[in-house]
């Protein structure tokens, strides 16, 4: 039984269930689709279906990074300890881990939603299986990230309207790319020293010493267009009170990155969570005065 207890506590810790931040920060955005995709009709079982989707890949995702990065985690201080690398879990139980989680989703998908929906979920699971091998190849890993944690905004819309998605869901899903890459690059500024030796790319290592200007004009960037969605959608007030509270957790985000502390670098990626945060509560309130 013990030992039974450990395995699982293993494979807990390969899919990150002890770090929700990555859990976090792709359901925000996906909420902010579904309430606007929504127009009102709220459907509790496509919100309930994307939530449970989200947990699913998110966690799926993570069993293939550990697996794509394997020869890499035990070069780098913060990664020595992760299951694959430990003992604790093979490569091939990873593997596995990511095959039935991916499956679990797609199956849920396929069970409750529309079959468009479907052919949008298939390119989410390339998305998230191909991400972490993108480093070995190109400097934009993160962009490659934006764009699988984005991939949920049309899915969403399609979910709702069994159409193709409208351009509104397009500027959400560019919103959400930008800002990602953003808090990424934060992300990816705490390992740069450990990827640098170890050969592997990001965006971190390629804006080098002009990695804070272009994380400040990429979250300049997605708080605009923010604002666009807002005047399109005609929303109320409280949608852009949320705006002026997320320029003031990118400023301070900028000032923690300042002298790219790894800790300090970290603690500004893990801030995001309140961004994402204050956009939906913002959509929130202003789609229920609207209605």
């Amino acid at each position: 039984m013990k030992q039974e207890n450990s395995k699982l506590k293993a494979y807990a810790e390969l899919i990150r269930l002890d770090k929700p931040i990555g859990i976090y920060l792709l359901l925000w955005p996906t909420l902010w689709a579904l309430i606007i995709a929504a127009d009102g009709q709220h459907d509790f079982t496509i919100i309930s279906v994307f939530i449970v989707g989200v947990i699913l890949m998110r966690s799926a995702g993570c069993a293939i990074n550990d697996f794509a990065d394997r020869h890499f985690d035990g070069h780098v201080e913060r990664t020595q300890h992760r299951p694959i690398i430990s003992g604790r879990v093979s490569a091939s139980e990873a593997l596995w881990i990511f095959i039935i989680l991916s499956l679990c989703a797609f199956l849920l998908a396929w069970l409750t939603l529309n079959k468009l929906t479907l052919s949008y979920a298939i390119v989410a699971v390339a998305l998230a299986a191909s991400y972490p091998f993108a480093k070995r190849y190109h400097y934009f890993p993160q962009v490659h990230l934006g764009c699988a944690f984005a991939w949920a905004i049309p899915m969403a819309f399609v979910a709702y309207t069994n159409a193709h998605p409208p351009l509104i869901a397009w500027v959400l899903f560019a919103t959400n790319l930008l800002w990602t890459t953003a808090y990424d690059t934060m992300y990816g500024i705490s390992d740069r020293e450990h990827d640098l030796k170890i050969g592997v790319k990001s965006t971190a290592i390629l804006f080098a010493a002009a990695d804070r200007l272009i994380i400040g004009l990429l979250q300049l960037s997605s708080w605009l267009l923010l604002f666009i969605i807002g005047q399109q959608l005609s929303l109320h007030n409280s949608y852009f009170i949320s705006l002026g509270g997320i320029a003031l957790l990118f400023i301070y985000q900028q000032n923690l990155i300042k002298h790219h502390h790894p800790k300090q670098c970290l603690k500004a990626f893990l801030n995001n969570h309140y961004v994402g945060m204050l956009v939906f509560i913002g959509l929130f309130i202003s789609l229920q005065m609207n209605f």
